[in-house]
């Protein structure tokens, strides 16, 4: 089972457990702004979500969406991960925080800690990023963390920014 510690995270696969905190985030105002409605509404919602995507990705590709928890509590504050988009020739990085721990750092800390255990551990040399162009946070993160932009496209009306990152 993946696991990965930080000074104040901890970051591991999703259970079927963890059903009720992905019916609490997916339906969260950011979740819902710049992810987009998942159509989780129930605890059975959440579980077929956790079993059909976070779960068979690990077993598919190795890596996937995983829960981030404040190391202290074992609390779960968010999601990070990466997802392999079949459209896609490299991963995609993706997060989501709870909104009381937005602002925090955990994103970067937990984006990092991925970024650095995917550049020694999967066979890709690129790892990418999308985001809506308004969403100017993930955006701005994702450049500390040393994505660069590489182009922006029209997806379903909404203007999307496609970014990457090299792994060594």
């Amino acid at each position: 089972m993946f696991h990965l510690e930080t000074d104040r995270l901890k970051i591991s696969e999703f259970t079927l457990g963890d059903a009720p905190f992905i019916l609490k985030i997916t339906n969260s105002n950011d979740w819902l702004t710049y992810i987009g409605d998942r159509n989780i509404h129930s605890i059975k919602d959440a579980e077929n979500y956790l079993k059909n995507d976070p779960i068979a990705s690990y077993g598919v590709h190795g890596l996937g969406l995983f829960k981030v928890a404040l190391k202290n509590s074992n609390k779960s504050i968010g999601i990070c991960g990466f997802k392999k988009r079949p459209e896609l020739n490299y991963p995609d990085l993706g997060f989501a925080f709870l909104p009381e721990f937005e602002g925090k750092g955990y994103a970067f800390e937990s984006s990092k800690a991925l970024i650095t255990w995917a550049d020694k551990k999967i066979d890709y040399t690129k790892i990418l990023a999308i985001t809506l162009k308004e969403n100017r946070r993930s955006i701005s993160l994702l450049q500390r963390l040393g994505f660069h932009l590489v182009d922006e496209y029209k997806k379903d009306e909404e203007v999307l920014l496609r970014l990457e990152i090299e792994l060594n």
